[in-house]
């Protein structure tokens, strides 16, 4: 394990094997020192804890948890196509989508529940530029879905 799996069993997670894409994509692609990740859902052991509308169906708290989760997902895609995750020189963009109620307005709360544990395990390397996007509805009825984009240290 490198330091960056080393932070995350510090902060009692592990990173999940890869999710197994619900379409016809790959989960992360790798182009020159850039990692482009497929929307990640909050899949834990293949499956959706949790679904429904963010502000009805789920709430607020919950919506943030699912973010880190989706988090925890792109990481592990980031990870099998460039094999260790310290080789991540930044978190450069994360596009973050909240299935919400109409009334609901809080997506940037939601979504910093990835970009806060980006945070905790990148440090600095973790700040990133980002987008919360409040959609419909969501892939299978997620409340959120997350991309990244990451770049890579030089060889």
């Amino acid at each position: 394990m490198g330091a960056v799996e080393d932070r995350l069993a510090e902060l009692g997670l592990t990173l999940p094997p890869v999710v197994a894409p619900v379409a016809a994509y790959v989960p992360a692609l790798l182009d020159g020192r850039r990692v482009y990740t497929s929307g990640q859902l909050p899949m834990v052991g293949g499956a959706l804890q949790v679904t429904g509308k963010v502000g009805s169906d789920v709430t607020p708290e919950t919506a943030k948890e699912l973010a880190a989760t989706c988090a925890l997902n792109a990481l592990a895609a980031v990870k099998s196509v460039v094999g260790d995750l310290d080789r991540v020189a930044q978190v450069v963009k994360v596009v973050g989508f909240v299935a919400s109620d109409p009334s609901f307005t809080g997506q940037p709360s939601v979504i910093n529940g990835a970009s806060e544990l980006l945070g905790e395990v990148f440090g600095d390397r973790g700040r990133h530029a980002r987008s919360a996007v409040g959609v419909a509805v969501l892939p299978l009825d997620a409340p959120v879905e997350l991309e990244l984009l990451v770049a890579l240290a030089d060889d």
